[in-house]
């Protein structure tokens, strides 16, 4: 029965409410687009349907969510409103027997709800069936008032309630599932008497009621479900729930959160069971934390790969990157742009590295730079090493062998290799390859002056303001006189 399904996102509109230069459905709640996230719940709901999602406003940038999710976008160009959507859909749809409408702004719809709606029009072999929500307070949605045999005698928008209707808590949540042999004939009837001059689906839904038909309501089981963006407020409030719900999975598998509600959890985030996140910690984009890790306060992890038992200690940033088991970084370290650490390496404070791979025991503890390398097994980077990769043209790869010692204070200008075994002394700059188990030491030779900062801070004591400046003519004939007249006050106080 799926294959006769089309499902509808309406994805077309500005967002006039948010204020904004970007289209409603492409801003983020879960750290995905809005639209995004309704596009995968119908996907899951009924994965035989096929999704389709109509675009308007800044229709490339929707379509170029949406169309890598597996849905095909149509435009509606101008946008008339949502029966005029439907209408353009129609060939998208083609001989499907059904479909489904669903908003593009509201992002929070379980893909139960979605197979459940769809299970009851079905069941109550309606003409429509619509999802609908109790709220506590029902002020500026539109109501669904039911006839006595419970199925819908009409929706009333907020303006348009009599006295006794003001107290109905049901409302319209803009999801409706239709039989589309009775849809059609209905739309081509559809006038734009409002005054917007659109079209709506609401009018459509009356003229089939008018008809005799068939129009059901299924209440949605949490009515959060169904909320909208249309404001920032709103926005804000819908990802705060998002995330919540996040947090509660995680906890639900296994995953031990400290004071949840500081933490920042993405949709697409996983995490493996007795896995630590304590306090402020953000995990972001397509994150994958294996089992037994720890996550501490202040922490960003985004778009990365943690396997079992890495521990990323406090505000460390690590993005794009992939840390093998039992790795260790941090505090204060910074992973980025492809970054490897591999089983058991360890980057301490201060220590930044950029698309390169850090072996096996690699150790780097300290204030130090390593990008565009590759280091070698068991290899000791000591505090303020720098891997000059950098020409000001291109960037050039630092080559570091196994069980290398390089010293403190170290630069390796690349393009630059170390041979397995070599040492590094501290302080050097090397700009040639370092044979295997050779030492390289590459600074000035020291030189020290017995007694030299002791004379210095004599001369200095003598010089004063007794001794002449560098300089001539006016300033220094002015200076003399200034010293005359100190000598002068000198005697009389003698």
């Amino acid at each position: 029965m799926t294959s006769d399904l089309v499902i509808v996102v309406l994805a077309a509109g500005k967002g006039t409410r948010l204020k904004s230069g970007m289209a409603k459905v492409l801003h983020r709640v879960g750290g995905r687009p809005l639209v995004s996230h309704v596009v995968s719940a119908c996907q899951t709901a009924v994965p035989d349907a096929r999704v389709v999602v109509v675009v308007g406003h800044q229709a490339e940038d929707v379509r170029a969510v949406v169309e890598p999710l597996g849905a095909k976008a149509v435009v509606q160009q101008p946008q008339l409103g949502t029966g005029h959507a439907v209408m353009v859909s129609r060939e998208a749809i083609g001989r499907a027997k059904y479909a489904m409408v669903v908003p593009g702004d509201a992002p929070l719809i379980r893909a139960e709800t979605i197979k459940g709606l769809w299970r009851a029009h079905r069941a109550g072999s309606a003409t429509v069936t619509i999802l609908s929500a109790l709220l506590d307070d029902a002020t500026g949605y539109g109501r669904i008032v039911r006839k006595h045999d419970g199925s819908v005698a009409a929706i009333v928008e907020q303006k348009a309630l009599r006295e006794e209707q003001r107290s109905i808590r049901e409302i319209n949540s803009s999801v409706y599932c239709f039989t589309l042999d009775k849809l059609w004939p209905v739309m081509a009837e559809l006038k734009p008497a409002n005054v917007h001059k659109e079209l709506y689906l609401t009018d459509a839904i009356a003229l089939l009621d008018q008809r005799g038909e068939k129009v059901l309501a299924e209440i949605v089981p949490d009515p959060q479900e169904v909320l909208g963006c249309n404001t920032r407020a709103e926005l804000a409030e819908v990802d705060r729930i998002f995330r919540a719900r996040k947090r509660a999975a995680l906890m639900d598998a296994g995953v031990t959160m400290y004071l949840p509600e500081t933490i920042l959890v993405d949709a697409e985030v996983a995490a493996g069971p007795d896995t630590v996140i304590e306090p402020a910690v953000q995990l972001l984009g397509a994150t994958r934390i294996g089992a037994s890790c720890t996550i501490q306060t202040g922490s960003v992890v985004t778009s990365s790969v943690l396997e079992d038992g890495v521990t990323v200690k406090q505000h460390c940033v690590v993005a794009n990157s992939r840390l093998a088991s039992g790795v260790v970084v941090g505090p204060f370290a910074h992973l980025r742009d492809g970054a490897e650490l591999r089983h058991g390496a360890r980057v301490g404070n201060f220590v930044e590295v950029k698309k390169s791979v850090l072996e096996e025991g690699v150790k780097s503890m300290h204030l130090t730079y390593l990008g565009d390398a590759t280091v070698g097994k068991s290899t000791n980077i000591g505090a303020g090493t720098i891997t000059c990769n950098y020409d000001g043209v291109r960037k050039n790869p630092t080559r570091i062998g196994e069980r290398v010692f390089v010293g403190s204070g170290t630069e390796l200008v690349a393009p630059v290799q170390i041979g397995d075994g070599a040492y590094i002394a501290a302080g050097s700059t090397i700009t040639e390859d370092v044979p295997a188990d050779a030492l390289a030491i590459a600074r000035a030779r020291q030189a020290s002056k017995p007694d030299w900062a002791a004379a210095r801070r004599a001369k200095l004591s003598a010089s004063s303001i007794t001794e002449l400046p560098a300089t001539s003519g006016p300033v220094k004939k002015l200076h003399r006189k200034f010293l005359r007249g100190k000598a002068k006050k000198k005697r009389v106080r003698r």
